[in-house]
Parts: structure tokens; sequence; C-alpha cells
């Protein structure tokens, strides 16, 4: 999802959609199409995204600039008070997109040639398996590490 895609989302994911989004924001439909579709020299600016982003209850300006990034992002609970409980619950997801990853390899090479089709769905494969693992150890760190896994000494 692209930053543009992300903004029409966060706005179709708004009760209220437009008209909501557009008074939450002070701005005119047309400001927010401007700014939107970058038209006059006009965009859409930081702070005005992650208002956005607030508004609508999602995380999908923070997902658009992970992947404009090269990465994925993780949203991790708010509330850790079960985190043996949190970090299994993990584990057997990792197992499961491990399981499908396996069965999806074991298809995409059976005749010993990986199509473009079979090369998408195991690159979607190892995404979801990355993302689990990303939060999986973002979790233990959070969990177990002092200071919540904030590091705060810089390594070079």
């Amino acid at each position: 999802m692209d930053l543009r895609e992300s903004y029409l989302a966060m706005i179709k994911a708004m009760p209220g959609g437009w008209g909501a989004m557009c008074g939450a924001l002070a701005m005119t439909r047309d400001a927010v199409e401007n700014r939107i579709y970058e038209r006059k020299g006009q965009s859409v600016l930081v702070e005005t995204a992650l208002a956005m982003q607030s508004f609508s209850s999602t995380t999908l300006f923070a997902e658009s600039i992970a992947v404009a990034s090269g990465g994925t992002f993780v949203k991790l609970p708010d509330d850790l008070s079960g985190g043996n409980d949190i970090l299994m619950q993990k584990f057997q997801q990792l197992y499961a997109e491990l399981g499908r990853f396996s069965q999806d390899f074991a298809a995409a090479t059976a005749d010993d040639v990986i199509d473009k089709a079979e090369r998408r769905m195991l690159e979607a494969d190892g995404a979801r398996l990355h993302k689990v693992m990303a939060e999986l150890m973002a979790l233990t760190f959070r969990i177990y590490c002092p200071n919540g896994g904030v590091d705060t000494e810089v390594t070079q």
C-alpha cells in the first residue's frame, strides 16, 4: 500500500468517511483532496497523516511508511501482563506460517521450476514469516528486557 492508498483507506475506515475526516481535520474536502492527490503544489504533512491515522483508529500510515522503507510494520499489544501466553501464541502463529511455507515450497518445487505465481506465493509466505518473527522478537524484548527492550546503548 502506497501513501496515497493509505490516506484514502484511512478516510474510508473512519466512521462517517470523507465528511467526518474533513471535519476532524478542520479542512474542506477540496483541501484534503488537493493534499492527497498533490494538486497545486500541496501534499499531506506527516502531522496530518498521523492525525488521520489516529482519527481512523488504524495503523495504515505507519504500514505504508514501513513498506516504502522496505520493511514491515509490527503492531504490538499495549497490555503485556500475560507475557508468556502472548509469546506462546506468537510461537504457535510462527509454526503455522512455517507449515504453510513448507507446503507451498513443496508444491512450488515439485516440478523443479518456480514460476512467477509460485514465486509471489513463496515471497508472501516469507514476508508473513518475517513479520511474525519480528513480532515475537519485539514482544520478547519488551517483556524480558530492562526498559521495555529499548536499547539505550549506541553500537557501531
